[in-house]
């Protein structure tokens, strides 16, 4: 296999949307933002032929270029889409690629006072763009989103908060069951900020905005808390709130709670009517999953049997959270498949 970028039958389209929902966000992110539109092969042909649309978010850091870094010997995942509707395996479809980055290196794709209105900035002004641009299968019904990690995470919420604009999602390893994937990580963020940082996230910020980013071993976990704080748990001026006391690690009530109002699994019972009116839900992780997300993936699959939601696919594979993009072809075919007609 060549080692660059090969030549696609389909064709991707590089455009730049001014969103008037992140204009004047809180931490003075960009409101212009890239965004790429994948068509199929033998779109120009027949100008007639309406395709499903699958929108792909991406994991917590993830910035929409980051999408063309090759793993040695193996395809990126726009290369994967194409060579797979090119071959027939996947059903032709649009798929789009969002950038939903934040100086705390992501989102969480929810609407938030200390990130950003980046559910609304999805959901009203991307989707509508795209229908309006390219021919789009009209309504929810057709149109899925998928995505890995954070990007799973969103990939499960976006269509349970606003069930009116997606038909379907693919997650892969998604953020879910925050007891189990976020907890344990709190103790050691508590640890690093007392002994590195005198307790403060504002010197950690210091710090880290004044060397290489990821120099250090732990600038991963304290960035990830932060922003996964300031999604889930900002005051309305747009402080972050840890779920924890930095001092001891120990849980402040109040926070973690809401927290858990978010975590996927828990708002399964209160969005069952968004859940059960989707035509499409795929549901993977690696079975040696390093944030145990494989246990997050069983037990939503659980509760979605529990209202009643049993057409799901849904697998364990042996992999890590790591380079399993080989796996996201799969989720895009079913969505592909599902959404379709």
């Amino acid at each position: 296999m060549e080692p660059w970028e090969s030549e696609l039958a389909g064709r991707i389209e590089e455009h730049k949307i001014e969103s008037e929902q992140l204009r004047g966000n809180p931490l003075g992110d960009p409101n212009v933002r890239p965004l790429w539109v994948l068509t199929p092969p033998g779109y120009d042909a027949d100008t007639e032929a309406r395709y499903p649309a699958v929108y792909v978010v991406q994991g917590y850091t993830g910035a929409i270029d980051m999408w063309r870094n090759r793993i040695p010997w193996r395809r990126t995942f726009p290369e994967l889409a194409d060579q797979g509707m090119a071959s027939g395996e996947i059903p032709p479809c649009i798929v789009v690629w969002i950038d939903a980055w934040s100086a705390y290196g992501g989102s969480q794709y929810l609407d938030s006072p200390g990130t950003g209105n980046y559910l609304t900035y999805i959901c009203d002004e991307i989707v509508p763009w795209v229908d309006e641009r390219y021919r789009t299968l009209p309504g929810r019904d057709h149109r899925g989103v998928t995505g890995k990690s954070s990007g799973g995470y969103g990939a499960m919420v976006l269509p349970m908060l606003r069930p009116d604009v997606w038909g379907g999602f693919a997650t892969h390893a998604g953020d879910t069951l925050f007891e189990v994937s976020l907890l344990p990580d709190f103790r050691e963020v508590a640890r690093i900020l007392r002994d590195k940082y005198g307790g403060s996230y504002e010197r950690f910020w210091e710090d880290f905005r004044s060397r290489p980013a990821f120099s250090k071993d732990h600038d991963g976990s304290l960035a990830i808390n932060y922003g996964m704080a300031a999604a889930y748990s900002a005051d309305p001026d747009g402080t972050p709130r840890l779920p924890f006391d930095a001092d001891t690690g120990r849980l402040i009530p109040e926070t973690w709670e809401r927290w858990l109002a978010r975590d996927p699994v828990r708002m399964v019972a209160s969005h069952a009517d968004a859940l059960r009116s989707m035509r499409a839900i795929y549901i993977d992780a690696g079975k040696r999953d390093e944030y145990y997300l494989d246990l997050g993936a069983e037990a939503f699959r659980r509760e979605l049997e529990a209202i009643g939601v049993t057409d799901v696919f849904f697998e364990l594979f042996d992999a890590t959270h790591a380079q399993i993009e080989y796996r996201y072809p799969i989720g895009l075919r079913y969505l592909a498949e599902r959404l379709g007609g």
